[in-house]
């Protein structure tokens, strides 16, 4: 069994990751898991303190690793599923009018790599998960 997450307290990414959580049946089976999982949306919806949040997070994280689910609650795998949340990188791409597909991870404070067919710097710009 792994261990549980260590959950700061007014844990954001615990609160997102209970609203995947509660949108998939079936990760919801276990009746502990599903108990759990509605105690902690009952909390939040009645504005508890963050040490009763923190509490009942690590009881429905320590019901999800008791059915299965090693990921726990708060995984990069299940926040990263929220709607309306994207996770974007910063990418160099071709600055050439007939693009080219090369694309290379840009870092914010370096400048983007030269692009040796254009003879100019590559342009910088983000990449969201459908692209």
């Amino acid at each position: 069994m792994t261990a549980s997450a260590d959950f700061p307290q007014a844990d954001h990414r615990a609160a997102a990751a209970l609203c995947v959580l509660l949108g998939s049946p079936d990760d919801l089976e276990d009746a502990d898991v599903r108990d759990q999982a509605e105690r902690a949306r009952d909390l939040l919806r009645s504005g508890a303190g963050a040490d009763e949040l923190t509490a009942c997070y690590r009881a429905l994280d320590t019901a999800l690793r008791r059915a299965g689910d090693a990921r726990g609650l708060v995984n990069e795998s299940r926040s990263a599923r929220v709607p309306g949340i994207s996770h974007d990188i910063k990418v160099a791409v071709c600055p050439g009018p007939a693009q080219c597909t090369r694309v290379e991870r840009a870092r914010d404070l370096l400048p983007a790599p030269p692009c040796a067919v254009n003879g100019t710097r590559m342009r910088k710009r983000r990449l969201g998960p459908g692209q």
